[in-house]
């Protein structure tokens, strides 16, 4: 299995689940969330099903064999996901969960390769008489196993408080608030295209080989947020291309302070994707329980929460659960306004791996 191209490929599925959650759930709202995680979640129901189901999940999640996602998930949990704080870095977990009804006994491989590759939770409960405690369940799980994939996770380079102002924030509708925003004199890594910028903002690195960094997408346009994310969920490749590598002066640099929660049930919009056989209740997932009534088992819900918050110190987040373009020539000096509507994500930069993507419409929303 060849690391690299698997997180270019889970990369692609990424942004194409982005593109329509922007687009459709979240159009009106902050959002964040982790496409990683939701790769995860599909992998691990790949790993518990056959036949025309698995295929369909495999094709979705560009992979050949079931057992490449189960490899691919144990490199990220020993590779990405260690713990980096003893040495300086961010500290790192990651969590997700399958919950099974109770009177099915599980299948042993499907428990091992749950347990040694994802390093899940694999929970049997009473569906058919406790469903309201098992969704409260759930809920309590999350809170208490998720530190995030990212926590106190510190600038390499911080804003100093007392520099902070308010300014106007532009919405898309053509309204104004106040809003909080950071700012800087020093060099920054920065990237400017036709109709965007890109700012690329990296965490403190500890001592292993790990790069963090926060990338902000910024169209030029103040409304022109939905023509962004359209061209960053449309073609293979997109963020390689399009992220700074060489730190420059800066002229006018203002990001606000943003803090947001955001959940969603995600099966509805994977059928809109075309990934539908396995929430359809007609077969498939029969690697998962050791009984003939796998055949009507199927995936009732994905619910999926992220957190983040970003301040002069660094980013918290957590999680449960795109032509070749050429650059702007820079000038001597760029400046960096984002003062309306922009795109942004966390990613490893070893790797590439892209650990959180959401989007901010009002910084003052989730406050």
């Amino acid at each position: 299995m060849d690391l690299r191209a698997s997180i270019a490929n889970q990369t692609d599925v990424g942004l194409g689940i982005t593109k329509l959650l922007l687009q459709t759930e979240g159009k009106d709202k902050n959002v964040v969330y982790s496409p990683l995680s939701i790769h995860v979640v599909l992998s691990l129901i790949a790993a518990g099903s056959k036949g025309p189901t698995q295929e369909q999940l495999l094709s979705f999640l560009k992979s050949k064999f079931a057992g490449d996602l189960n490899s691919f998930a144990s490199e990220l949990v020993a590779v990405i996901f260690s713990d980096g704080s003893p040495s300086g870095g961010p500290r790192l977990s990651f969590a997700n969960g399958i919950w099974v009804d109770k009177p099915l006994p599980l299948k042993p491989c499907f428990k091992q390769v749950v347990e040694t590759a994802y390093k899940a939770a694999l929970n049997q409960v009473d569906f058919q008489t406790k469903a309201a405690e098992v969704a409260a369940g759930v809920n309590l799980w999350a809170e208490k196993e998720t530190s995030g994939l990212i926590k106190e996770g510190a600038w390499s380079e911080k804003f100093v408080a007392s520099f902070t102002k308010e300014s106007d924030f532009h919405l898309l509708d053509g309204s104004k608030v106040q809003a909080p925003f950071m700012t800087s004199k020093k060099k920054q890594f920065l990237s400017a295209y036709e109709d965007f910028k890109v700012l690329g903002l990296p965490y403190k690195q500890g001592e292993d080989k790990r790069r963090f960094a926060m990338h902000i997408f910024l169209p030029d346009a103040k409304d022109g947020l939905p023509a962004l994310i359209e061209k960053v969920g449309s073609g293979s490749g997109f963020l390689d291309r399009h992220l700074p590598s060489e730190q420059v002066e800066v002229g006018d640099f203002k990001i606000p302070k943003f803090k947001i929660c955001f959940g969603f049930e995600a099966s509805s919009l994977l059928k809109g994707l075309g990934l539908v056989l396995p929430f359809s209740g007609e077969g498939g997932l029969t690697e998962m329980v050791d009984s003939p009534v796998g055949q009507n088992l199927y995936v009732s819900s994905i619910f999926h929460k992220s957190f983040i918050e970003v301040n002069e110190e660094g980013t918290e987040a957590a999680a449960a659960s795109a032509g070749v373009i050429k650059l702007r020539g820079l000038p001597r000096t760029i400046d960096f306004v984002a003062d309306h509507a922009f795109l942004f994500l966390i990613k490893e930069e070893m790797t590439g791996t892209v650990l959180f993507i959401g989007h901010v419409l009002n910084p003052l929303a989730d406050s």
